[in-house]
C-alpha cells in the first residue's frame, strides 16, 4: 500500500476540558505518531477544512456549490437517484427548550412507518410550494426542490447539542426557510406519531434540520482504493465513487494485498465532544487506537505502508501530521501526552 489518510475531527480539545478528558488515556501509538510526524497545513483546494463534510468534498473533488452538497452523496448511498432537482438533507430531530435556547438533538430512534407518516404530513402541507420530502432511511430524510435556494446551511453534526437560532440557514432566501422551519414544528406539534412516541417515553420528532444542499453536477472522483472507519458519511462517498470498503477494525489480513491509497475516517469523536460527553469521547479514542492505529503503525514500520497522514479538520484551524515510514524509527522524538496538544 502506498499512503493511508486518517481523518479525525474532534481529536484536539479546548484547553479548559483537555486535561480532564485525556487524563490517564492509554494511547501510546497515537502519541508516537503525532511526535514523529511532520506538521503541515491542511490543503484547501476550493474548500476550507473546518468540517469533515468539507474535507470529504475536497478529497473526492465535489464541485463547489453554496453548501457542501452532502445530500447528493448520501441520497445515492440510500438508494435514490437525484435527477436534476436540488436536494437538501432534512433530518428528523428533537428541539429541546433549555432556558432561552432551543437545543438540537439528532440521532432519534425512529421506525420506517413513523418516518413515512411524518413525511406524508409534510408533503400534504408543502406540496403546493413545490417541496417534496422523502425518507429512504428513517434517520436520513431528504427534501427536493426544483430551484436552488440562495442559502448556506450548517451541517447537522456541527449544530448538534447547540442552540439552533445561530445555525439556521443564512443568505438571500433565509427568511423564507426560517418560516418553513417554523411551519414544520407546527405540523409536528400534535402529530399522532409524536403522541404515540411520548406515550411510550420516546422523544418526539418536533422538527427537521435542513442542510447539505446541492444539485447533481457529475461523477465524483475516486481518490482511494479502500475506505474504512466508523463514518457513515465517508462510506457514502466511497459507495457513490464506486470504492470498495477497507478492512474492519482489527482485521488487517488483506492489508498487504492493497496497492492503492486508503482512507480511515473516524467520526466518533465529533458528536460526543459537541454534546459534552467526554466518557464517550474517550471510548471512541481508544477504539480508534486499538482498531486502526496499532495495526497501521506496525504496517508503517515494516514497510507495508509508505506514508500515514493524520488530518484533523477544525474551525479555522486544521492540522495535518505526515509520517513517512523512515520517521517511525526516529526514537529521539519523544511522545507527549495527548493533553499537550490542547487548543488554546
Amino acid at each position: 500500500m502506498r499512503n493511508v489518510d486518517i481523518v479525525i475531527p474532534g481529536l484536539f480539545l479546548p484547553q479548559e476540558i483537555c486535561a480532564d478528558a485525556c487524563a490517564g488515556l492509554p494511547v501510546p501509538f497515537l502519541e508516537k505518531m503525532l511526535a514523529r510526524a511532520t506538521l503541515q497545513p491542511l490543503p484547501e483546494n476550493g474548500y476550507s477544512c473546518d468540517t469533515l463534510e468539507q474535507w470529504l468534498c475536497q478529497k473526492f473533488v465535489m464541485e463547489r456549490q453554496q453548501d457542501e452538497p452532502i445530500a447528493l452523496v448520501t441520497l445515492t448511498a440510500d438508494g435514490m437517484q437525484p435527477g436534476d432537482g436540488y436536494w437538501l438533507r432534512a433530518d428528523p430531530v428533537h428541539l429541546q427548550m433549555r432556558r432561552t435556547q432551543l437545543l438540537l438533538q439528532p440521532d432519534l430512534v425512529l421506525g420506517a412507518e413513523e418516518a413515512a407518516q411524518l413525511c406524508a404530513s409534510l408533503n400534504l402541507h408543502f406540496n403546493a410550494d413545490g417541496l417534496h420530502f422523502f425518507a429512504p432511511s428513517p434517520q436520513r430524510w431528504y427534501l427536493r426542490v426544483e430551484n436552488a435556494p440562495e442559502i448556506v446551511t450548517t451541517p447537522l453534526a456541527q449544530a448538534s447539542g447547540r442552540g439552533v437560532q445561530m445555525h439556521l440557514p443564512k443568505g438571500k432566501d433565509a427568511l423564507r426557510w426560517h418560516k418553513i422551519f417554523n411551519e414544520i414544528q407546527m405540523i409536528f406539534f400534535d402529530h399522532e406519531v409524536n403522541r404515540t412516541r411520548e406515550t411510550r417515553g420516546d422523544l418526539p420528532v418536533n422538527s427537521v434540520w435542513l442542510w447539505g444542499g446541492g444539485r447533481a453536477t457529475g461523477k465524483i472522483a475516486s481518490p482511494y482504493e479502500r475506505v474504512c472507519g466508523d463514518s457513515f458519511l465517508a462510506g457514502a462517498f466511497a459507495r457513490t465513487a464506486g470504492i470498495d470498503p477497507g478492512p474492519a477494525a482489527g482485521d488487517w489480513t488483506r492489508l498487504p494485498a492493497l496497492d492503492g491509497d486508503m482512507l480511515v475516517a473516524w467520526e466518533g469523536l465529533q458528536r460526543p465532544l459537541l454534546q459534552g460527553d467526554l466518557h464517550a469521547w474517550r471510548d471512541s479514542v481508544l477504539r480508534l487506537e486499538q482498531g486502526y492505529l496499532v495495526p497501521l503503525w506496525e504496517a508503517l514500520r515494516n514497510g507495508r505502508v509508505r506514508q500515514l497522514s493524520l488530518d484533523l479538520p477544525g474551525a479555522r484551524l486544521g492540522y495535518r501530521f505526515v509520517l513517512k515510514n523512515n520517521a517511525a524509527w526516529k526514537l529521539w522524538r519523544l511522545a507527549k501526552p495527548l493533553e499537550k496538544y490542547a487548543l488554546r
